[in-house]
């Protein structure tokens, strides 16, 4: 049982009608009467408060896996069996990990009303995540006491690497379309397997397209028109060092490398290709080889969902060896790292350059998310000055790093974190529909 604010008030007004009964027996007597009234009313809030036939039950309905960097909903539903409304305060331990402070509601029921009631969880981070109890307090329309229920079994869920937008991205791999991202639409017509659309016959098209169905319907020829359907392998090749644990908005590069990878993986085998995973750091660490089936995805994101970092320098020459030894079919690598520095990226361009020669390589690395206002920034004294020039120096680093690459005709994607997906998947389309493999 608690007290509420409602008595702690009703109490001190009491005593004062007791002090000032001192020299007043009319107001002495009217103490004694309210003192009389507030035992009454108390034990009337008990009674209605702690029937055993009055209660409310609430319960927390979550997924057992949350989608890192997601909003993931929680819901908390709620039944009153007690036969006046009620007013709750609802406490839900969520994890530690998020901080939350906001776990707070306070909710109002109608006699033997039920409400549910959501909120978002957003994490940041893998693992597993502990849920503990809700706790509830209950007061009547009388409102002096509460009563305090705990309910709910404590819960562990894991968070697994962002897999809520793989709908979203299925959608428009299949028309090869991102535009709402920016992306630039990129076709060409084939002869292969996959039928893209159907058009009017103009002349010079192959009349064995044909389409006769079509041609009834519309009293006039039509033609198919085919993309070009060809299946190759594609290698997400993710770096674990040092440099992909700086973070962006909580989340480290590495885990907006390990989401990206995720997506293209299944847009790659809805296209028709092979998927597979490459993870290193000092030393080569995990390897699933290319492959459709239908257990694919399942494998790619039980892999994802466990690595971590020694917080160790990559050695792009350990991984050159064993793609080298391991990779025998020629295959598209898309590599996540990140490259502060032209002499960084230099130190490891022979082994990128060897591995171009036997596969085509896309190497992903990010801006610096932290120096764009600073270029935007007017300089009012010698020091924004100073860090302006820096952040300049930076951002054309950056770009020095994506020239280079292309001088040794190697693929590069320089994308924001936020943006990383996206630009991946339109990379990976655009390379698919030129035949570039």
């Amino acid at each position: 049982m608690f007290i509420n604010r409602k008595l702690y008030i009703a109490v001190i007004l009491i005593v004062f009608c007791f002090i000032g009964g001192y020299n007043s027996v009319f107001i002495f007597t009217l103490a004694q009467v309210l003192l009389l009234l507030l035992i009454i009313v108390c034990v009337y809030d008990y009674f209605l408060l702690f029937s055993k036939s009055n209660k409310i039950t609430i319960t927390r309905d979550c997924e057992e896996r949350f989608s890192n960097g997601d909003d993931n909903a929680v819901k908390l539903r709620l039944d009153n069996t007690y036969p006046s409304p009620v007013s709750i305060e609802i406490i839900d331990e969520v994890p530690d990990i998020f901080q939350f402070r906001d776990s707070l509601f306070q909710v109002k029921l109608k006699k033997n009303e039920n409400k549910v009631l959501t909120y978002n969880l957003r994490p940041v981070k893998r693992g597993v995540y502990r849920f503990n109890q809700v706790n509830i307090l209950v007061s009547t329309q009388v409102g002096l006491l509460s009563r305090r229920f705990k309910t709910g079994n404590p819960q562990q869920i894991k968070v697994y690497p962002s897999y809520q937008r793989l709908r979203q991205y299925e959608l428009m791999a299949i028309s090869n379309k991102l535009s709402e991202y920016g992306s630039k639409k990129i076709r060409k017509i084939g002869q292969q397997l996959e039928l893209e659309h159907i058009k009017e016959y103009v002349k010079g098209d192959d009349y064995r397209t044909i389409n006769w169905k079509a041609t009834a319907r519309r009293h006039q020829l039509m033609v198919n028109v085919f993309q070009d359907e060809r299946s190759q392998n594609v290698y997400n090749v993710i770096d674990k060092g040092r440099t992909m644990q700086s973070a962006f908005e909580n989340m480290t590069m590495l885990d907006y490398s390990i989401n990206a990878s995720l997506a293209l993986s299944y847009v790659a085998i809805l296209k028709g290709d092979k998927a597979g995973l490459v993870t290193f750091e000092k030393q080569h660490d995990t390897l699933v080889p290319a492959s459709r089936h239908a257990d694919q995805m399942h494998k790619i994101l039980e892999t994802l969902y466990g690595q971590t970092t020694t917080f160790a320098d990559s050695d792009f020459s350990n991984l050159y060896v064993h793609i080298n030894k391991k990779l025998t079919q020629r295959s598209l690598l898309l590599i996540y790292t990140n490259f502060d520095s032209v002499r960084a990226m230099q130190r490891q361009l022979t082994y990128l350059k060897m591995l171009a020669k036997r596969h085509t390589v896309v190497v992903i690395f990010f801006e610096n998310t932290g120096i764009k206002e600073l270029i935007e920034k007017v300089p009012e004294n010698k020091e924004d000055a100073y860090e302006k020039v820096i952040a300049e120096k930076l951002a054309y680093e950056k770009m020095l790093i994506v020239n280079k690459l292309r001088q040794s005709n190697i693929l590069s994607i320089l994308t924001h974190p936020s943006a990383l997906t996206p630009d991946v998947i339109n990379k990976y389309l655009e390379l698919k529909v030129r035949n570039i493999s």
